[in-house]
């Protein structure tokens, strides 16, 4: 099994708490005007890559947590759900995910909850332009939430992230 990518960043500090192996997906169809990705609106850019090969990217570093970004994630739930059974298997790393969709909306769709319930947090929410704030951690307008995803589908609401968890006031 192949994920479309359009790269893959290691020891980045940007996508989540410490240092994280970016992953950067191949295609979106949310098109959040403003945002800064466009590149990776188009399904068909990028190159593919086996799943096995991402492992050991992965694992390769280890001390690196995993981020799913792109484009979206959830355009290729199946392949990433794949990928994120697979890192929870073998690794004791964390997974942040990017997505443009809500969380009540990605609950609803079956494609989408193997991948959901691999996660550690979602960033969710399409990128509004007139909510934007370059002060926001992990994130780039204030509609978007740090979404617990464990928690959240443990207590059955919306349980936001706290940094405080990871020592970092």
């Amino acid at each position: 099994m192949a994920i479309r990518l359009l790269d893959i960043l290691h020891d980045t500090t940007v996508d989540g708490p410490g240092f994280r192996t970016s992953i950067y997906c191949a295609g979106c169809g949310h098109h959040c005007p403003g945002c800064h990705n466009p590149q990776s609106w188009d399904f068909s850019a990028g190159y593919d890559v086996e799943i096995d090969q991402l492992m050991q990217d992965i694992k390769n570093d280890p001390f690196a947590d995993v981020t799913f970004s792109g484009g979206d994630p959830f355009f290729q739930a199946e392949e990433f759900a794949a990928l994120a059974v697979r890192i929870k298997a073998e690794t004791a790393k964390t997974i942040w995910c990017y997505t443009g969709y809500l969380y009540e909306r990605l609950l609803e769709m079956p494609s989408c909850r193997r991948l959901l319930e691999q996660l550690d947090v979602l960033v969710d929410g399409p990128f509004i332009m007139a909510q934007r704030d370059e002060d926001l951690l992990f994130r780039g307008s204030t509609n978007q939430r740090l979404i617990d995803v464990q928690a959240s589908l443990k207590t059955g609401n919306v349980v936001l992230w706290q940094r405080e968890t990871l020592g970092l006031l």
